[in-house]
């Protein structure tokens, strides 16, 4: 049994703060500095223009000029966020997070340890017991959805009540929802319009078309939307729970130019120094501030190769500090995934098959630590000769130094 937790709209209440009223109203998250601009997440006033998160903002603001723009705080999502995990791993959960706001995790092992009242505990809020002030209102909102897919489990949440978890048992209590839930996942999000514009506006209608249709005109997101429908999902991949290593200096002035150097510098010392590093390097860190004139910042850095050495770590981060859209009064400096122990132990006699296959083999771990577990795939042949092109050949993780890896 797959259970998923649902804080709807989770990025905008954080970003919103105290300003309860804006949800009240037409309101979207604006798009952060310097990246492209669409809405973030809409409140579900502006829902009822035909506003949703991913438009356009000039769309966004032709369909309701009156629409709030509410400045993002990626900083504050993210730390709420982490608080609600770590509180769904306390129960023993092994959680997969999509995005902010949305956790699923198998609960199967859990119903003996807790006699079987995982969802009523969630559903009681349980994830609000032990938050803070400020976060306990959001966390209390919690909607909670079982089923036998991570997918299941999502429309079972975004259908439920607050305090009154919902189940779907299988496909046939999909085939009446929207299609437009698709949205809910980044692989398939981009098919809800072309699908409406087909006449498509259930999942039934999208689950009984023919397969090899929807791969035809779709390709594989729309093969996973059929999935999807047809109560049908890939296996949930738990985040691996980490320690949290986190550096923050207060600048005394509006931070700029070479004092923001200078601090990155401080921090990254700080850091390195720090006795629960236990000698290990670092493979990817978070840069975040909090600026002078409200709001925050955020950027994810992933080394090229696991650093512990603090002059190559400057010229990697120092670029990042001329993103910032204004002047910052606090910097931070979080370890988001740590490396192998430091430093390198080599051979006497260097052999150069042997460090390409090392230098390739971090190149891998790099690439999938940006873009995730199939960001490095191989293909392998399977029937070279059939006349079906999906049994030609499959892709298989790619690992250097193998049989298979080496093919």
């Amino acid at each position: 049994m797959i259970v998923c937790v649902l804080l709807d709209r989770f990025e905008l209440t954080v970003a919103a703060g105290g300003r309860a009223g804006l949800l009240g109203e037409p309101a979207a998250l604006a798009p952060e500095p310097g990246r492209e601009l669409f809405v973030g997440e809409v409140s579900q006033a502006a829902e009822t223009f035909g506003i949703h998160a991913g438009m356009r903002m000039g769309e966004a603001l032709a369909r309701c000029p009156r629409l709030t723009l509410v400045a993002p705080d990626p900083v504050g999502v993210a730390e709420a966020w982490e608080s609600a995990l770590a509180r769904l791993e306390s129960l023993g959960a092994a959680v997969e997070s999509l995005r902010p706001g949305e956790a699923c995790f198998d609960a199967s092992g859990l119903q003996r340890l807790h006699s079987g009242r995982v969802v009523r505990m969630l559903g009681d809020g349980y994830l609000a017991a032990r938050g803070s002030e400020r976060l306990r209102s959001v966390l209390s909102a919690a909607r909670v959805g079982q089923g036998p897919t991570r997918f299941c489990a999502m429309v079972a949440a975004h259908a439920a009540r607050i305090r009154r978890p919902q189940r779907i048992a299988g496909a046939g209590e999909l085939a009446s929802r929207p299609v437009a839930l698709l949205r809910r996942r980044s692989e398939t999000s981009a098919l809800v319009e072309p699908l409406e514009r087909l006449g498509i506006t259930s999942l039934g209608e999208l689950a009984n078309m023919p397969r090899a249709v929807v791969a035809d005109r779709f390709g594989h997101p729309g093969l996973l939307a059929h999935d999807l429908a047809c109560a049908r999902d890939t296996p949930l991949r738990p985040r691996v729970a980490g320690e949290l290593l986190r550096e923050t200096l207060e600048l005394p002035e509006s931070g700029s130019g070479e004092q923001l150097g200078r601090a990155l510098g401080l921090l990254i010392d700080r850091l390195l120094a720090r006795r629960e590093r236990r000698g290990r390097t670092l493979r990817a860190v978070v840069l975040s501030a909090r600026l002078v004139e409200g709001g925050t910042w955020r950027e994810r850095v992933v080394f090229r190769e696991a650093l512990a050495d603090p002059q190559r770590m400057r010229l990697a981060l120092g670029g990042r500090l001329a993103l910032l859209p204004a002047p910052a009064e606090t910097l931070l400096l979080t370890v988001e995934r740590f490396g192998p122990p430091h430093p390198e132990v080599r051979a006497l006699f260097d052999d150069g098959a042997v460090r390409r296959e090392e230098r390739l083999r971090e190149a891998v771990r790099q690439a999938r630590a940006v873009a995730g577990p199939d960001a490095a795939l191989r293909v392998l042949e399977i029937d070279p000769h059939s006349r079906i092109p999906e049994r030609r050949v499959v892709l298989t993780p790619y690992e250097p130094g193998t049989a298979g890896g080496r093919g």
